[in-house]
């Protein structure tokens, strides 16, 4: 065989030139008899030009026969569709892998013993397999192997996210005392990556301090918010939210409602501004305090109520269906709960309605008298300021007004270097 192909080497060499060797790296077996038979260069140029269309074919098989995979993110519990396709196949066999190597499925063959895991299509451009109920375990590296002369593959990573569990809210204590101070424990387990918690007073989000321990493949995230229990806080709901993005719809939560025990707080509010004989009129004792503090008791000036058929008490009012003078008095409002006691009180005057009209005309006499006066003073002030400004500076004593020279006292207080003789008889003026 070498003898032939060194006698015909000449005849190949516009071959050779024309389609390097490099170009064809090997001589299939099948062309072998016609290369010992040829002796003709046309032959051997039939053979390059076979041989090249060949190699150019294996050229384009090999650049579209790579596997195509994509990095996948799927929920703790959910299904992984894990694809590979290939462009170019010329009927070889693709494989899905896991991340300890293990083969599960070899195309349409299944080779792991896992009923989670099922054939999608297989064919000669996909294979596509799923995944049911994945786990944390199932996280990893999947690898598509494409059977060709070498063997290529693509590698695809699966992330699974773990699902973090409802929250708990600990450290309320019900209920609590107005003063007091606690602690509340926001905690959630089971997410990846660490999930965010929120707090909200009411609808009104605020800021409490995180902590985030790993356990195993997932973690464990907890919130405390500090609080001085006030009687505001009272029914007041905190709630702690779970933001993470393997929860696509309503995020987790947990609502805690807080109860405040205080003492209460008493005011007296009268149904009149001016309470006048023969009227009908109610005072309520507004008391707030929790425990609430009921009932209420009502006394008149340091002892009971004197005449019960005119003044009604029901519940937290005391009614008087007819006032008269005997009323006068200072009324006290008192509750009490376990925490304390509180009270308020209302001193009644009882007006004549005759009186009033009377009182009424006389004040708005008065008024206008003062008015007047006041108008009147106010004139005379700026009249007399104005008299002193045009004056100031030209008055005389008697005695300078009745000398000879009187029209000149003016020239000479403004002169006072003037006539000296007149200035001796004439000293008693002044500015």
């Amino acid at each position: 065989l070498d003898s032939v192909l060194i006698q015909s080497s000449h005849q190949c060499t516009f071959c050779q030139l024309v389609f390097p060797i490099r170009m064809v790296p090997s001589v299939p077996l099948c062309w072998l008899p016609l290369l010992l038979h040829s002796s003709s260069w046309c032959v051997c140029i039939c053979v390059c030009l076979l041989l090249h269309v060949s190699s150019l074919c294996d050229v384009a098989g090999v650049s579209g026969q790579y596997p195509l995979v994509q990095n996948l993110t799927v929920t703790e519990g959910g299904t992984a569709n894990m694809t590979c396709r290939v462009e170019y196949n010329d009927n070889t066999s693709l494989q899905w892998s896991n991340p300890a190597q293990q083969t599960l499925f070899f195309g349409d063959k299944k080779a792991l013993r896992d009923n989670r895991i099922e054939l999608v299509r297989a064919s000669w451009s996909e294979l596509i397999i799923s995944i049911h109920d994945v786990t944390l375990s199932d996280e990893g590296m999947y690898t598509c192997s494409l059977f060709t002369m070498p063997v290529r593959t693509a590698k695809a990573y699966l992330t699974v996210l773990g699902v973090p569990e409802k929250p708990q809210i600990d450290g309320l204590t019900k209920p609590a005392i107005e003063g007091d101070h606690i602690t509340l424990t926001c905690m959630t387990q089971g997410s990846k990556p660490a999930a965010d918690l929120r707090w909200f007073r009411n609808e009104k989000e605020i800021k409490g301090a995180k902590e985030v321990n790993a356990s195993g493949k997932t973690f464990t995230v907890r919130s405390s918010l500090q609080l001085h229990v006030g009687r505001n806080d009272d029914g007041v709901a905190y709630t702690c939210k779970v933001d993470h993005e393997a929860l696509t719809q309503t995020p987790q939560q947990a609502t805690e409602v807080l109860e405040v025990h205080y003492a209460p707080h008493v005011e007296v509010t009268p149904s009149l501004t001016v309470p006048q004989e023969g009227q009908y009129l109610k005072l309520e004792c507004v008391s707030k305090g929790n425990p609430s503090p009921d009932p209420v008791m009502w006394t008149k000036d340091g002892g009971d109520l004197p005449d019960l058929d005119r003044m009604i008490v029901e519940g937290r009012e005391l009614t008087f269906t007819s006032l008269n003078k005997t009323d006068n008095g200072t009324y006290r409002c008192e509750a009490s709960n376990h925490l304390g006691t509180s009270s308020a009180e209302y001193v009644l005057y009882v007006y004549d309605p005759n009186a009033i009209g009377q009182h009424g005309t006389d004040h708005a006499l008065i008024g206008g008298v003062v008015a007047v006066v006041v108008f009147v003073t106010l004139c005379l002030i700026i009249v007399l300021g104005r008299y002193l400004a045009r004056h100031k500076g030209t008055y005389l004593t008697n005695e300078a007004k009745g000398a000879d020279d009187a029209p000149d006292a003016d020239t000479a207080i403004i002169n006072a270097e003037g006539n000296h003789a007149h200035a001796e008889e004439k000293k008693e003026y002044f500015i």
